[in-house]
């Protein structure tokens, strides 16, 4: 039978992190978080990160595991999902994978066997010294699969790409998973989407999403790390450095590159076969208490 774990996913401003708690609670369950900006300190606002108020006493786990300016890979996310899972699981307590991030899902419920090399250093140097296109060109010509979902934007993780392409690394893998999953997967109606969407946003920045950002930088957060992050903190960053006309030219174009960013999370998710799909307008409490009822067997 395996290792049993609840996965909760679905876009942003789907409630799957409210709904995940309330399913905690009745479980006795601790939440494993699988986004890849609540892992650093300092970023809450911005990352939508759940309040000590909000977890309702709930355990969470992977918040605030790196400090700005780190680089936290994949293979530091599932190392850490993994020795999370298992210690909740060791304590005969109910594990909760939560969050939004597609590839930290996979990694963990397909169990991906991501190979570990020592890096070469000289070719490292040689790719830092390439531009941001010239490194485009060499994963086009060697892994052209790799660019499937990379951020252009984040050089860091381009020169990586581009490493690990020249190294013969195609990216595909034979998975091992580790755990017998259950994957529930939230959505709205597109346009009731899109309102909350926009209420998230209108509500985070009076709560203080730009002034988070000036701390950040103040405390040392390089630009190019915020730009990396993309949305919020990209289009506030480019806001403070006076990039946009005005504020609502700023609010306009972050409103809809979030937007675009729920299409993308969609159209990622509905490549797995396994999720369970949950109306939020319907009886989310309900329909997953019945599904986890019968994963666990009761």
């Amino acid at each position: 039978m395996g290792k049993k774990l609840v996965v909760i996913t679905g876009t942003n401003a789907s409630g799957k992190s409210g709904l995940g708690i309330e399913l905690a609670k009745k479980y006795s369950a601790e939440i494993v978080s699988a986004d890849s900006r609540q892992v650093y300190k300092g970023l809450d606002l911005g990352s939508g990160k759940v309040t000590k108020e909000e977890m309702q006493g709930v355990p969470h786990h992977l918040l605030d595991v790196a400090l700005p300016n780190d680089f936290f890979s994949l293979v530091d996310f599932q190392k850490q999902a993994y020795e999370a899972i298992d210690d909740i699981l060791a304590r005969d307590k109910k594990a909760f994978l939560v969050g939004g991030t597609g590839l930290y899902i996979n990694a963990v419920v397909d169990g991906y066997n991501i190979k570990l090399q020592n890096p070469d250093m000289n070719l490292r140097r040689e790719l830092n010294s390439r531009t941001r296109e010239e490194l485009i060109e060499i994963i086009k010509e060697k892994n052209p699969a790799a660019l499937e979902g990379l951020d252009l934007n984040n050089t860091q993780r381009i020169e990586r790409t581009a490493e690990r392409a020249l190294a013969g690394d195609t990216g595909k893998r034979i998975n091992t998973p580790g755990y017998d999953t259950l994957v529930i997967g939230v959505t709205w109606p597109r346009e009731v989407l899109y309102e909350r969407i926009r209420e998230r946003l209108d509500r985070r920045l009076d709560q203080g999403m730009i002034d988070e950002v000036i701390r950040l930088r103040a405390e040392g957060a390089t630009d190019e790390f915020l730009y990396g992050l993309g949305l919020e903190y990209r289009y506030i960053l480019m806001y403070l450095r006076g990039e946009f006309e005005n504020f609502d030219a700023f609010y306009n174009k972050l409103f809809m590159e979030i937007r675009h960013l729920a299409k993308g999370q969609m159209t990622w998710f509905r490549k797995r076969k396994d999720i369970h799909w949950i109306e939020m307008d319907d009886d989310p409490i309900g329909e997953s208490v019945k599904l986890i009822d019968e994963f666990y067997g009761r």
